[in-house]
C-alpha cells in the first residue's frame, strides 16, 4: 500500500487544543508543518500555535466545511471527540485514527467487548444501564469491584471503586439520577503489582514501532508520575509489548495508542484501557527518545516512515497539578529547578489553575535509574502538594 507523503508547508488540523494538541502542533511547526486547531475552548494552548483557529461547537455544520476545506490531513488529542464528525471529515481527507477505531475506543463497554472477543486479557466486567443491573453485576463480579462511565471521564472523574454494601447503595443511587440512555461498565477489581503502560505507533501500510514499557503512578485517579523503563524483568515487558501490538493491530489501528497494563499479583498483564492518541504517560518521549510521540503523530499523519523509538536514557516524569506549578513559577522555585542536572520543565500555558486540572510536568534524566528516581523524590517534597 503506498501512502501520498504530505510535503512540509501542508496544514495538519488537529481536533482538540489542550497541551497534547499544543505539542502536536510544536513537533509539526519544528518539522515545517502548519497547523489548523479545531477546539470549543478560545484559551486553549495549542490555539497559540496554530495558524488557523476554530472556537465554534464540534457540531457547527459551517465549521465542518471551512475546516475540512483548509487541512490536508487530520488527527486528534482527544478520544471523546464526536465520531459522527471525524467519520464526516474522513471522507475529504486522510483522518487518523479512524472514525470506526474511534468508535470502539471512545465507549469502554464496546472496547472491553472488541478486546475480549479477540482474546486479548482484560479484567471481567459487566455492563450497567440501571442501579438494579449494577447490583447484578456486583454479585456476579463479587466485591471490590470499579464502576466507571461508558463514555467521557478521565482522571477519576465518573469512576468509583465499590468495596463495601454501602458503596454500591450509594453508587445506586447516583446511576438511578442519570440521565436516561446513560451506560457504565463494572470491572472486576484488580489488586496489580504496577500499573504499566505501552506507547504503539502504527501507520496506514501496517508498519509499527513499540515504545518502551513505562511504569505508572497515580493518585485520585490522576497520573502523577511515569518512570522509565519500568522496573520490570525483560520477559514481561517483552510480553507487555507485544500484547499491546497485538491490540492495535486487532483494531485495526492507525496512528498513536497508549495500552494501559494491569501488572497482577500472579504475574499476569491484563488491558486496562487503550487510548487513540499520544498519551501523558509518553511525555517523557519528549527528552530521552530519538523521536517523540508527537513527532510519530505527526510522521503517522503525513505519511511519512516512522521513527526509531530509542530510549537515551532512564527518566522519570512527574506531573505538576493544580497548585503544584507554584513550585516552579516563583524565582526560587525556577533557580532550585534549573540548577537540577538532567531536569527538564514543561508548562502548559493554561491561564487557570484548578485542582486536579494538569499544569505541566518535569522530566527527570540522568544515565542510571536510581538517579533519577532519587531526583524525582526530591522534587515531589517540595511541590505545594505532595502526595
Amino acid at each position: 500500500m503506498t501512502t501520498r507523503i504530505l510535503e512540509p508547508g501542508s496544514i495538519l488540523g488537529v481536533l482538540g487544543g489542550g497541551q497534547l494538541g499544543a505539542m502536536f502542533a510544536a513537533a509539526a511547526r519544528r518539522m515545517g508543518y502548519r497547523v489548523a486547531v479545531w477546539d470549543p475552548d478560545p484559551h486553549a494552548p495549542a490555539h497559540q500555535l496554530a495558524v488557523h483557529s476554530c472556537t465554534t461547537p464540534f457540531s457547527d455544520p459551517a465549521s465542518r466545511e471551512q475546516f475540512s476545506s483548509i487541512v490536508h490531513a487530520m488527527t486528534l488529542e482527544w478520544e471523546n471527540v464526536p465520531a459522527e464528525l471525524c467519520g464526516w471529515l474522513e471522507e475529504r481527507c486522510r483522518m487518523t485514527p479512524s472514525s470506526a477505531v474511534l468508535r470502539t475506543l471512545q465507549d469502554r463497554i464496546e472496547q472491553k467487548q472488541f478486546l475480549s472477543s479477540r482474546l486479548l486479557s482484560v479484567p471481567s466486567f459487566a455492563a450497567v444501564e440501571s442501579g438494579s443491573q449494577l447490583v447484578t453485576a456486583v454479585n456476579r463480579l463479587e466485591l471490590p469491584v470499579v464502576c466507571k462511565t461508558a463514555k467521557s471521564g478521565y482522571d477519576g472523574k465518573g469512576q468509583w471503586i465499590l468495596r463495601t454494601p454501602s458503596d454500591v447503595n450509594q453508587v445506586q443511587t447516583i446511576l438511578g439520577q442519570a440521565e436516561a440512555g446513560h451506560r457504565w461498565i463494572v470491572e472486576q477489581f484488580v489488586p496489580f503489582l504496577r500499573e504499566l503502560s505501552v506507547l504503539v505507533v502504527r501507520n496506514e501500510r501496517g508498519e509499527s514501532r513499540v515504545y518502551p514499557v513505562v511504569e505508572n503512578r497515580h493518585d485520585q485517579g490522576i497520573l502523577r508520575e511515569t518512570l522509565v523503563p519500568a522496573s520490570i524483568a525483560a520477559g514481561v515487558a517483552e510480553q507487555a509489548q507485544e500484547l499491546a501490538l497485538q491490540a492495535v493491530e486487532a483494531l485495526p489501528g492507525v496512528g498513536v495508542f497508549c495500552v494501559e497494563l494491569f501488572h497482577t499479583e500472579h504475574g499476569a498483564l491484563l488491558i486496562n484501557e487503550i487510548a487513540p492518541r499520544p498519551h501523558n504517560s509518553g511525555h517523557y518521549t519528549l527528552d530521552v527518545c530519538t523521536v517523540s510521540q508527537f513527532e510519530q503523530q505527526v510522521r503517522v499523519t503525513c505519511g511519512l516512515p516512522l521513527g526509531e523509538v530509542r530510549l537515551l536514557s532512564p527518566a522519570v516524569m512527574v506531573n505538576l497539578i493544580g497548585e503544584d506549578v507554584g513550585s516552579v513559577m516563583s524565582a526560587e522555585g525556577c533557580s532550585a529547578l534549573y540548577s537540577t542536572s538532567g531536569a527538564v520543565l514543561h508548562l502548559y500555558g493554561k491561564q487557570i489553575i484548578r485542582p486536579g486540572r494538569k499544569m505541566g510536568h518535569v522530566t527527570f534524566t540522568a544515565p542510571q535509574t536510581e538517579t533519577v528516581i532519587a531526583e524525582a523524590q526530591k522534587f515531589r517534597t517540595s511541590l505545594k502538594s505532595p502526595v
